[in-house]
Formats: C-alpha cells, structure tokens, sequence
C-alpha cells in the first residue's frame, strides 16, 4: 500500500494518540528499514534484530515526534543511529556491496564489472556508502535523505549526481585499461 505524506501524518498522529495505531507504519515501513539494516551489516538476523530494534525506539518516541519534516526521515535517523551502535559494538565496517552475495547470479560478462564496482564502493566514505543505502537501498526521497543528513534537498542531489558521475568515470576508465590489456 502506497501512502502520501498527508495520509502519512494521519496515521503518525493517530498513533501518538493510540500506540495500537503504530502497526499501520510498522506495515508501511518495515521492508525499507529491513532491507536498509541488511544492506548495512550483510546477515538476516541482525537486520532483524536491527530493524525490531528501530522500530521499538520509534514507538518509544513517538510521543516526543513532532512533524518537522518526514516521519521517514526521522525514522531513517533512528534506523541509522541503531545501525552505528551495532558497528561500534561489533567494531566492523558496513558495505553496500554486501548485498551482491544474494543478488541473483549475473552472466559471465558482467562478472568483472560487477567486481569493480564492489571494489569502488568499499573505498567510498561512510557518508557516501550511507547516501546510496539511503536512496537506493532504502528508497528514500532526496528530501528525506536531506532530513537525514540535515542538508539541503539541492545539497543531497548534488552530492548524489557527483558521486554517481565519479562511479561512472572510475568504470569507464577501468574498463578503458581492460580493454588495453
């Protein structure tokens, strides 16, 4: 079920009033978290406990929310916080690329490519890895990413086009020394 913003802000405010409400945006919201947490640490079980985790801090502050922005935004803060805490304890690193081990299996050709991408990302910032996750992973909206980051909606959309343009360009030059070889 897709839901606007208004539709949104309804059911935030009907749940401040009554918790029972909150299922609706768990129901909403829980695969994107899922898939953001998973994305982030690489094992299901964790992503679980991650994604119970968000969502019971959600609950818990639900009745301090107030409607600045999005309520995705906001949850998607609670979501990355909670994925922060799980690195520090487990003093590990969080990679985008992680998910290729489940993707389905890419024809021969690609294999390379595919490859050399996960090489680009590994060495990409956290807060670079954090904006893919964040809008491809978790299929965020670059306003709500901009809430997340506490930039501009322009700022984030720049900064995404930038480090998209320089993925392309280090393929393309990684594929130019392939070819020669």
């Amino acid at each position: 079920m897709d839901m606007d913003d208004k539709e949104i802000s309804a059911l935030v405010a009907q749940a401040q009033r009554d918790p029972a409400a909150f299922g609706a945006l768990y129901d909403h919201y829980v695969k994107a978290v899922y898939r953001y947490h998973a994305n982030r640490v690489g094992d299901a079980e964790d992503a679980q406990d991650l994604t119970a985790q968000t969502f019971l801090a959600a609950l818990e502050a639900l009745p301090r929310y107030r409607h600045r922005g999005s309520f995705a935004a906001w949850l998607f803060q609670i979501a990355r916080s909670k994925a922060v805490d799980f690195f520090r304890r487990r003093r590990a690193q969080a990679s985008i690329e992680q998910t290729g081990a489940r993707a389905p299996q890419e024809p021969l050709a690609h294999i390379a490519e595919i490859d050399q991408l996960r090489t680009l990302l590994r060495a990409l910032g956290d807060d670079e890895r954090e904006l893919l996750n964040l809008r491809y992973v978790a299929e965020l909206k670059l306003s709500e990413i901009a809430a997340v980051f506490g930039k501009s909606e322009d700022a984030v959309k720049k900064s995404l086009y930038r480090l998209l343009a320089r993925l392309q360009q280090q393929l393309e030059a990684h594929d130019e020394r392939q070819a020669s070889d």
